[in-house]
This record gives structure tokens, C-alpha cells and sequence, in this order.
């Protein structure tokens, strides 16, 4: 029974953001789960099933999912356990869900976030791959389906929320900031020797390893600066990144008349989180408010893309357009798998992934296939 809640199917539920999502939920009250989907960690999506009781679960292991299914028998009812492309299709369309909270890692998320746009509900999107890959299909189908896209990235979060009552003819840029990651302020000498539990040691943030690691190496800013650039509608020459350790603003927006606008708060996923799932309303506060009276002294610096090659790359990525901003996210996430498995030295993250743009065939127009190929092209590089 949703007794009048809003309903809402998590993709995603076993990771960070999707932890961070059911707690915002069991804080609010306000909501009905209809819908868990994780990739593999039965365990974790079993206790989330029990406490959240949804109608479908989803895994994407058959096996697996047989076992959940055996696990989840006592309920009452039982949940439906899905698994597979079309348990995900299934869970997506079985029961309209007023709000789809995807926070899916990788281009995996692709066809789920198309198919979840496609019902018309609010998406609260957290999954970057499928945006800067193909931001140009996504928003061409919100706008035909009359879906919502609310991004949950702290700095788009922070953008959306400085733009609400904005003219956008009155936008002069964006200006997204970055914490700089554990490395801001060294040099690729000091970088050579980088081991994986050090770059996953973010000062500020608690996320997952694949999006630390890109803090680190500023590749998740530019994926930031392409993904911004979809979702808002300004070019790359106006959206700039400035480097702010402290993690208090979260990004500003300049206009025509010299105004700037920022949004500040704690670093705290739940936040942006819960701004996305309650637009336009706010919630109430569900962690410690920022102390502007006690609060440390806020520094600004400029990128060093000399040092931090990757956030360039993604520059010339996004103003190439076409498959290559594919090329880069798709050579990123492996880089930074061989990365954490020891194969690869931090400095050759990027390395690998300039090897991979310069041997690319550009596809300027792709269609969804043509992503999917690419990425498998450079999966096979």
C-alpha cells in the first residue's frame, strides 16, 4: 500500500547513492518503495526488501536472483525477483512509478535511464555515463514524453537550484567546482608512485571507488562539465571549473549583469538528494546545517590540467561531440578498473585515455547503437 506516498523505484540501491537515497527515504516518510534494483549484492537488496517491502526486486544475476527469490519466500506478500534486460524493462514498466531514483554506475545505466524517461516520470538522475554519452537522445526524450530530469550531482544540484526563477538568455556561465581531490597541489613527479588506497582517500566526499578515483584525477569534473553542458544548454566556452577545497560551494552561476549565484551547504549526498526527490518543495533537514559563523575560509584556484590531464581531455571530448565523449567515459571507467586492480599507474589513467580519442573514428550524429558500438570498440582496444 502507498497510502497516498509518492512511488518511487530505486536503480541502483546497493551502492553509495543508493544507500544514501533509502536513508533520505526512511528519514522522509513521504515516499512508497515500488522497486529495488542492484546488480549483485543479494544480501544488501534482501534487508532492503524486508524493510522496504517492494512490489519487484530486480538482480542482474540469474543465479543469483534464484537464490533471492528462495531467501524473500517468507514475506508476505513476496516480492517479484527479476533479473536480466528484461526484468529490468519489467520492473521499469510493471507499475508506473511517479519518481525512478537511478544511481546505476557505468553505461550499463543506458537503456534503463531511455526506458525510465519513457513513462513520463521524474528521473533523479545520478549516473553520469549516460548523459555525456548520450545527453542529445535523453533530452530530446524528455522533452517528447514530458518527463522531469532533476540531476543529484552535488554541482548540478547546485546549478539547477541557482537557475529556478533565472531567465536562461541571462546566463553569462557556469562555474562548477571541484575539491581538487587528495592530490590538489602536487606534481606528476609526485604523482609516479600513487597507489590505489591513496587515491581512494577523498578529504571531503564518501562515494564509491570509481567516481573517487575520478575526483582524483579530475576526470569526474570534465565528465561534470560535459554532463552540465546537456542538462542546461550552455556551451563549453561557458562552463568554467574552479578548484574550491573547502567543498562548501557547490557551483555558481555568473550572469550578464555581473550577479553570481551560488549554492553552499555541508558535503552530503542526502542533500541533493532529497532537493531532487521533493522538487519544488524542500524537506526537512536531515543533517547538521552549515555554520556560517564557524566556517573555514574559502580559497579558489584555477584547474592544473598539466598535472590533471584528464579534465582537458574531456573539454576536447565534449567540444568534438559526436561518439568521442563515449571514447573518453568509456576509456576512463577502464583505466580506472586496471587503475584498481594494479595494472595501470595513476599518471597512465590518463594516458589511456588519449591513446584511446586519438585512434577513434568519429561518428558525429550517433544513434544509441552507435554508442553502444563504441564502447565496446574501445573496451576492445
Amino acid at each position: 500500500m502507498t497510502d497516498g506516498k509518492k512511488k518511487i523505484c530505486i536503480l541502483g540501491c546497493t551502492g553509495s547513492i543508493g544507500r544514501q537515497t533509502l536513508d533520505v527515504i526512511r528519514k522522509s516518510g513521504a515516499y512508497a518503495v515500488t522497486g529495488l534494483a542492484a546488480g549483485r549484492d543479494a544480501a544488501a537488496l534482501e534487508a532492503q526488501a524486508r524493510e522496504f517491502g517492494p512490489a519487484r526486486v530486480f538482480l542482474w544475476d540469474e543465479e543469483a536472483a534464484r537464490d533471492l527469490k528462495a531467501r524473500l519466500r517468507d514475506m508476505a506478500p513476496p516480492p517479484e525477483v527479476l533479473c536480466g534486460p528484461e526484468g529490468m524493462r519489467e520492473l521499469i514498466q510493471a507499475e508506473p512509478a511517479d519518481i525512478f531514483a537511478i544511481s546505476i554506475s557505468g553505461m550499463i545505466a543506458l537503456r534503463p535511464v531511455l526506458q525510465a524517461i519513457e513513462t513520463g516520470a521524474r528521473i533523479a538522475l545520478s549516473n553520469k555515463e549516460s548523459i555525456v554519452t548520450a545527453g542529445h537522445i535523453m533530452i530530446d526524450a524528455v522533452k517528447r514524453c514530458g518527463a522531469q530530469l532533476i540531476p543529484v550531482d552535488s554541482e548540478h544540484s547546485a546549478v539547477f537550484q541557482c537557475l529556478e526563477g533565472e531567465d536562461r538568455a541571462s546566463v553569462r556561465q557556469l562555474i562548477i567546482t571541484a575539491s581538487g581531490g587528495p592530490f590538489r597541489g602536487r606534481t606528476r613527479g609526485q604523482l609516479e608512485a600513487v597507489r590505489p588506497e591513496q587515491a581512494l582517500r577523498h578529504p571531503n566526499w564518501s562515494m564509491g571507488a570509481k567516481i573517487t578515483v575520478d575526483s582524483a584525477t579530475l576526470a569526474n569534473k570534465g565528465l561534470e562539465v560535459m554532463e552540465a553542458h546537456h542538462l542546461f544548454g550552455v556551451d563549453y566556452d561557458r562552463i568554467r571549473v574552479a578548484v574550491h577545497p573547502q567543498s562548501v560551494i557547490h557551483s555558481m552561476v555568473e550572469f550578464t549583469d555581473g550577479a553570481v549565484k551560488a549554492q553552499l551547504g555541508v558535503p552530503d549526498m542526502r542533500l541533493p538528494i532529497e532537493y531532487a526527490l521533493g522538487y519544488p518543495r524542500r524537506g526537512a533537514l536531515i543533517t547538521q546545517p552549515l555554520d556560517v559563523w564557524h566556517m573555514p575560509d574559502l580559497h579558489f584556484e584555477e584547474p592544473d590540467t598539466e598535472t590533471f590531464p584528464a579534465l582537458a581531455l574531456a573539454y576536447e571530448a565534449g567540444r568534438t561531440g559526436g561518439t568521442l565523449p563515449t571514447v573518453f567515459n568509456a576509456a576512463d571507467e577502464l583505466a580506472v578498473a586496471r587503475f584498481l586492480h594494479g595494472e595501470l599507474r595513476f599518471l597512465q589513467i590518463a594516458d589511456f585515455i588519449a591513446s584511446a580519442m586519438a585512434k577513434h573514428r568519429l561518428i558525429p550524429d550517433p544513434s544509441l547503437d552507435d554508442i553502444l558500438e563504441t564502447e565496446r570498440w574501445v573496451r576492445q582496444l
